[in-house]
């Protein structure tokens, strides 16, 4: 999904008998990689001249490595300099559903010239995302995001969300039940594997934010001979996938809150929102409240009831640099008759190129989250978190907690959920925010014991949603380029200083974040 402010668009060996631990590509596939011209670039996006797309034909079914193929779609940029080259550098942007075909460029305008030198840029989008054999459940533009990502009624009652959850879980089944038992991040890793052979490198290096932190963590796990350098920012715990995971955007949510209350509070002469932190907050309280009695339409037709409203604010605080926007987003419920401009970023949903179902990255999210682990089939548990939920974090109003479509699934997981482990060479780096709203830094911790001597953790004291290329905090930034164009890894855990939200000065001055997608499909890209 698209839009201007919460514009469309956060884990070895396998436990089943049989299935190969890497692709099994024959010669004629391999020699059917073909470099090309790129997709139709999505309109809020800029690429890279130089980068160029091609498709791989894998397993579906890796345990059927003859059975039936999926397409996926592949991108590079290679380095301008091959005197240097190291290898490739593959990434993914996270969500799960997130496509990553267009990172090599995004990642071609962040990272220093130390990392570009060495590495040829390699994205692709993951099996069911994009234009690699996408699913659908079926979902229109106009599905409520509030149920989409599963806040409770304004009383907290979940029989809206139960039903939505029956409803789609039966939808997804029907419209891509022959793929979705197989669009797993276990699967995607096979895939990354695959694209290696492809490439004909004997190693991969990898760059993963959020969701990618876990897909490289779990492709490190099954295949730790072929993993180079890894740097995973903004991690995913592995034991928590993924119910579990959810439920700590409540604790992310109220360790960041602070941050764009004080900044807010700094700037009461602008937005009048607020001249301290707890009138800021006090706000905060007010609108929800309000909206949740009665919802606005805005002059674009629009409506945001409290969930909307909550929902908008968790995805500004991925980045600093959302702040302004969030705060004109404020002013539109303490200032009525604001104008159709500011009230028109709250609106677009995310959408895909014309051949891609407009309901993808929602699709694939399900797929990734419902088929990695079993959920819970129990209504009961969710309506009990969820009361308990919204009583110790009132703010994020028990979504966190709620049932997912994954709740009432037709399929149940075709493996066990890949164990990380510390098996492997030393040869991870984890960049964790203290106060990220989407994985909290307990989170990058859970990663962190789970790699064990394989990894190193850097810590670094700021807000937000991903650290490498994303924000300015040269402390951490150093030190992932010494790993990635080094090799070189800090001996200790390290605790980083990171920037301070006071940089960002009002709407018309602050750049846009990196267009790096969030868990709730919304896009972190400032448009």
């Amino acid at each position: 999904m698209r839009s201007k402010l919460l514009a469309a668009a956060t884990i070895l060996a396998v436990a089943i008998a049989g299935p190969p631990t890497s692709p099994a590509l024959g010669g004629e596939r391999t020699r059917a990689l073909v470099w090309g011209d790129c997709p139709a670039v999505p309109p809020e996006l800029e690429r890279d001249p130089r980068q160029q797309c091609a498709s791989l034909h894998l397993p579906l079914d890796y345990r059927r490595s003859s059975g039936p193929t999926i397409s996926v779609a592949i991108s590079r940029i290679a380095t301008a300099k091959p005197t240097l080259r190291r290898g490739i550098l593959l990434s993914n942007p996270g969500g799960p559903g997130g496509p990553g075909l267009d990172m090599p460029s995004r990642l071609a305008a962040l990272l220093p010239a130390e990392v570009l030198d060495r590495y040829d840029l390699v994205g692709f989008d993951p099996r069911g995302v994009g234009h690699s054999t996408p699913v659908t459940c079926g979902m229109s533009v106009d599905t409520p995001l509030d149920l989409q990502v599963p806040f409770p009624a304004p009383d907290g009652s979940i029989d809206r969300n139960i039903a939505f959850g029956q409803q789609t879980a039966r939808d997804c089944a029907n419209l891509s039940g022959h793929l979705l038992p197989f669009i797993t991040t276990a699967n995607t890793a096979r895939d990354m594997d695959g694209i290696r052979v492809a490439l004909g490198e004997r190693e991969l290096s990898y760059l993963g934010y959020s969701y990618g932190t876990y897909l490289g963590a779990v492709y490190a796990s099954l295949f730790p001979q072929h993993s180079d350098r890894f740097v995973l920012d903004s991690a995913i715990d592995p034991k928590r996938v993924w119910s579990d995971q959810w439920h700590t955007f409540s604790i992310g949510f109220t360790l960041r809150f602070p941050d764009f209350t004080a900044w807010a509070a700094a700037r009461d002469a602008t937005y009048q929102l607020g001249a301290t932190q707890q009138a800021v907050s006090r706000l905060y309280d007010q609108i929800t409240a309000q909206l949740d009695r009665a919802p606005v339409t805005l002059p674009d037709g629009f409506v945001v009831n409290g969930n909307v409203f909550r929902l908008v604010t968790f995805d500004r605080l991925y980045h600093d640099l959302n702040f302004p926007q969030l705060a004109a987003f404020w002013r539109l419920f303490t200032r009525p008759g604001a104008g159709p401009t500011a009230a028109a970023a709250a609106r677009t949903p995310i959408g895909a190129a014309v051949e891609v179902p407009v309901d993808n990255f929602r699709a694939a999210q399900y797929a990734v989250v419902c088929d990695d682990a079993a959920w819970s089939r129990d209504v009961r548990m969710y309506q009990r978190n969820v009361a308990v939920d919204r009583r110790t974090f009132p703010r994020t109003a028990g979504f966190p907690a709620n049932a997912w479509p994954c709740a009432f699934w037709a399929n149940q997981p075709v493996e066990p959920p890949v164990r990380v482990t510390s098996n492997g060479p030393r040869n991870m780096l984890i960049l964790q925010n203290l106060r990220d709203p989407a994985t909290p830094w307990i989170t990058g911790f859970g990663l962190r014991q789970a790699l064990g001597r394989r990894a190193v953790m850097v810590s670094v004291d700021q807000g937000g949603h991903g650290v490498y290329g994303v924000t300015n905090a040269p402390c951490a930034s150093q030190i992932a380029t010494a790993f990635l164009s080094t090799g070189v890894l800090p001996e200790h855990d390290r605790l980083c200083p990171g920037q301070r939200p006071g940089a960002v000065t009002d709407q018309r001055s602050a750049p846009r974040p990196p267009a790096f997608p969030t868990p709730y499909g919304l896009r972190a890209d400032g448009r």
